[in-house]
């Protein structure tokens, strides 16, 4: 079974808190496991910020893309994909935080795509069309109950 949708919303921190109600319901749809529910939250809320603070001058557009699969009747894959028209820029690219340093030590910023790499299983970035393709992935077992 797969389950596709797509919401396009102003890429403006006060849109998050309908960013999250959207993602929620998708994942109430889907049946995600519980597990994950707080980890993908709080990715999706990361790069949603992220994206609204640094993308545009100006107003722009979010592209929140959500795909889930059922693999072989034991796993899910939940896919989000954001796409935004902004200024180019591969957060992929920069160098992961010392985390072994106090906080005094360590540079800022950085420390939140860290986590989006460290929380979900796979994690890319493109540029393709005029846009920015920023696409995570999480999988979890699906009981058998």
């Amino acid at each position: 079974m797969e389950n596709e949708k797509e919401y396009k919303v102003l890429a403006d921190v006060d849109q998050l808190d309908q960013v999250m109600t959207y993602m929620e319901a998708y994942m109430n749809e889907v049946r995600c496991d519980e597990s994950i529910r707080v980890m993908v939250m709080i990715c999706v809320e990361e790069i949603f910020v992220n994206i609204a603070h640094y993308a545009y001058r100006e107003r722009g557009y979010v592209w929140v893309r959500l795909h889930s699969s059922e693999e072989n009747n034991q796993e899910s894959r939940l896919t989000i994909r954001f796409e935004d028209e902004g200024k180019p820029f591969d957060p992929l690219q920069r160098a992961d935080p010392d985390v072994t340093l106090g906080g005094e030590e360590r540079k800022i910023g950085g420390l939140g795509i860290f986590m989006v790499k460290q929380s979900m299983d796979e994690v890319s970035y493109e540029y393709a069309n005029g846009r920015n393709i920023f696409t995570m992935e999480k999988k979890w077992k699906r009981n058998q109950s």
